[in-house]
């Protein structure tokens, strides 16, 4: 049998995954897309299933026995049987979904997704490409930040296994209300926060940040010289990102980059592309993202 990969769509993009992965794709089950051919890259993925393989059950302990002789840590995608597919839980390995504290590293155990097509046939992928059960990264939460907003920025820095580190250089633009130069911040960086609004206090009485009242797009590289880190989460259409973007890129003095790219009505795929074609970047849906993308360049 030809070879094929499951792609679980973040909720609500099922239709943005389809397109990227255009005339691939051979089944939709829910949120889950099986398609032609080994992974790819794609944005609008929560979670990449590696191989996935077809198993016929003949019974809820047959299906809870197979896939225990394959690995021992199993978290379901439910898409239909729901009650047979709970039975079948009760028998695996109690998989933890407890929040993770930030700072925590991501779990590393190998962590299998599985579903029931029908009542005698378990589709299984024993490799994923999520730490998290379903690509859903939570956290123990902190009420004190000034916005929702730093959550992204906790699951990408948990992700990647990067962050910001005591006295680097961040420039955090359109930062109000402030959530993600609290999180810099609260990690030891020199925060620098643009944005013409202002910065919720909890964020400005910080010692190591400081606040530049004016618009993000108006900001040369020049004025403010060589950072570690450049942020964006500034609402705008995504070609006027991309704009900013190469400017910061042809100064040279921005060592990593960090930006939401927020589409506006239906989603821009041409331009998502030339995001995504950046030498070094990579493009990637969180699941504290809504409808928006997160574009990092490291290097």
């Amino acid at each position: 049998m030809a070879e094929t990969t499951g792609y679980l769509a973040p909720a609500g993009f099922v239709n943005d995954l389809k397109h990227e992965l255009g005339a691939a794709v051979r089944e939709t089950h829910g949120r889950l897309v099986i398609a032609e051919g080994p992974p790819r890259p794609v944005a609008w993925v929560a979670n990449v299933w590696h191989a996935p393989r077809r198993l016929t059950i003949a019974s809820i302990g047959d299906a809870a026995k197979q896939l225990r002789a394959i690995q021992r840590n199993w978290v379901l995608y439910p898409t239909a049987y729901h009650r047979r597919a709970a039975l079948i839980v009760e028998k695996l390995t109690k998989v933890s979904a407890k929040p993770l504290r930030f700072g925590v590293p991501a779990p590393t155990a190998p962590l299998g997704s599985w579903t029931l097509l029908d009542a005698d046939t378990v589709l299984a992928a024993a490799k994923c490409s999520s730490p998290f059960p379903n690509g859903e990264a939570r956290f123990v939460e902190d009420k004190t930040a000034p916005s929702r907003a730093y959550l992204k920025l906790w699951e990408l820095f948990t992700l990647i296994g990067e962050r910001p580190h005591l006295g680097e250089t961040c420039l955090d633009l359109g930062a109000s209300p402030g959530g993600w130069s609290w999180v810099l911040a609260r990690l030891g960086a020199r925060v620098m926060a643009v944005d013409k609004a202002p910065l919720a206090p909890s964020v400005t009485q910080l010692p190591n940040v400081t606040v530049l009242r004016q618009s993000a797009f108006a900001l040369e590289p020049d004025a403010i010289g060589p950072v570690d880190w450049l942020f964006s989460d500034v609402i705008c259409y995504p070609s006027r990102l991309y704009a900013l973007i190469e400017k910061w890129m042809r100064a040279g003095t921005v060592r990593r980059f960090v930006c939401t790219v927020k589409f506006q009505g239906a989603t821009d795929f041409e331009i998502a592309q030339r995001f995504a074609r950046i030498p070094g970047a990579r493009l990637l849906h969180l699941h504290h993202n809504k409808h928006e993308l997160t574009w990092l360049k490291l290097s």
